[in-house]
């Protein structure tokens, strides 16, 4: 998971500095995935192929995708979701070595260039981002994730699809399609997503120097993160006070992209932290959530929430 830099209380309350994030906790490693298969045929037609035998090559090696691209759906883990994804890029991978022996007539040859192209494309993807989308599922859901991936490879076999399409040849039709993307419903700098338990007289000023948008939330000591008095959403650069804040508190914040507005949480690029130490009750604060010099605060690393 992509970390944040330390993080530092403004104002001369406290003593030491130089926040000291805590280890990013590592996902335990899954089984291989399973071995790729490969086209029905290893020694490619005899070329150049005209529209109906090279329609009858992509009907193949439609075929092949179905299984691996269909894993994509049926994921149930963060983990079980970077293994579909680098299982098809190896498929992919192998679709290209075979498109690469096939030779076409010169009406498909533009074609059949740009799909090999575009499978590269989708494989190197796959596999670079394989990771960090095991990250983001953790924190965005497997489901939602998945459907991001599913829509991103679409996007990049795209213009290959569209010009086999002008030509009347048919592909890609094992791939997933999930739909459109929902429609992100990024909150105001400055909402209020969560207020509850009674009043009191603390007061807090956060500045959000950061480049990414957070959801600061004012968490009673005793109580889970998960279960805030006050949850704010700050957007990058901004700042806002919360007051009436009641009683003795901790300080978790957590960044990200791709709001989910039901779920109070980000479904991307995600990050977890919390003030280490607590803030007292009746007292006004000042924090700005910016790596700083002569800062006095230490933040940790915490599970999501």
């Amino acid at each position: 998971m992509r970390r944040w830099a330390a993080l530092c209380v403004g104002v001369g309350l406290l003593a030491g500095c130089a926040a000291k994030p805590g280890p990013s906790p590592t996902a335990p490693s899954s089984a291989a995935a399973s071995a790729v298969p490969a086209p029905a045929s290893s020694v490619p037609p005899a070329g150049p192929l005209g529209t109906a035998a090279y329609q009858a090559e992509l009907t193949r090696i439609d075929q092949v995708l179905a299984g691996p691209a269909s894993r994509l759906t049926r994921v149930r883990t963060a983990e079980g979701l970077s293994d579909a994804m680098n299982t098809l890029a190896e498929t992919f991978n192998t679709v290209s070595v075979r498109l690469a022996a096939i030779k076409v007539s010169s009406r498909l040859d533009a074609a059949h260039s740009l799909l090999q192209v575009r499978i590269g494309v989708a494989a190197t993807q796959l596999t670079g981002l394989a990771d960090e989308t095991e990250d983001d599922a953790r924190c965005g859901g497997v489901a939602y994730t998945s459907q991001n991936v599913q829509r991103q490879l679409r996007t990049n076999l795209g213009s290959a699809l569209t010009l086999l399409q002008q030509l009347k040849l048919t592909f890609g039709t094992t791939l997933p399609n999930p739909g459109p993307a929902p429609k992100e419903m990024r909150p105001d700098s400055g909402d209020v997503l969560v207020r509850r338990g009674p009043d009191g007289t603390g007061q807090l000023k956060i500045t959000n120097g950061t480049a990414k948008d957070v959801a600061v939330s004012i968490v009673t000591d005793g109580q889970p993160p998960g279960r805030p008095q006050v949850m704010i959403y700050l957007r990058a650069t901004k700042a806002t006070t919360v007051k009436e804040i009641g009683g003795a508190y901790h300080l978790y914040f957590k960044s990200g992209t791709d709001w989910d507005a039901d779920n109070r949480k980000f479904r991307a690029d995600c990050a977890f932290k919390k003030f280490d130490q607590t803030f007292g009750r009746n007292q006004g604060w000042q924090v700005n959530l910016q790596p700083m010099r002569g800062g006095n605060a230490d933040t940790t690393e915490v599970e999501a929430y």
